[in-house]
């Protein structure tokens, strides 16, 4: 067996405080379900899974029940390939419940981004890079040199 390359994600785990409520968002921006077990939901995402966990069973699961779970200091970013998209997918996000906050702008790096939060406080960026390009379904190359 080779080693793994250690610059790798392989499962994004969001702690939620209402599970359902949080299903019904990210149900409502369009993305499948793949699995659901003992309150968790895991969505098959490229090359990688997202979860999402009740705050206390995450807690536990770690190994600190009791634990007051914090959010807000992590980015989850989604690039597309044009400002058209980035406004549709903003939108759609406001229309299932998301809290703006920054409309999409340009950017000083020469893009075209905007942030909202999920119900439960996590920060999204929905982004236009030019400097890179995307491949046809959507996966983010980062140019060498």
């Amino acid at each position: 067996m080779t080693d793994l390359p250690a610059n790798r994600v392989t499962l994004l785990t969001l702690g939620v405080a209402h599970l359902s409520r949080s299903r019904s968002f990210y149900a409502a921006l369009g993305w499948e379900e793949a699995a659901a077990l003992d309150g968790v939901v895991f969505y098959q995402m490229d090359g990688m899974a997202m979860a999402l966990f009740g705050l206390e069973p995450l807690a536990a699961d770690q190994g600190r029940p009791g634990a007051e779970l914090g959010f807000g200091a992590v980015t989850l970013a989604q690039n597309f390939h044009d400002t058209d998209a980035v406004d549709a997918a903003y939108a759609r996000a406001l229309d299932a419940g998301a809290t703006p906050l920054k409309d999409p702008e340009a950017t000083f790096w020469g893009g075209y981004s905007g942030y909202y939060a999920d119900p439960d406080g996590h920060v999204w960026e929905l982004a236009h890079n030019p400097h890179w390009p995307l491949d046809e379904i959507g996966r983010t190359t980062i140019p060498v040199g």
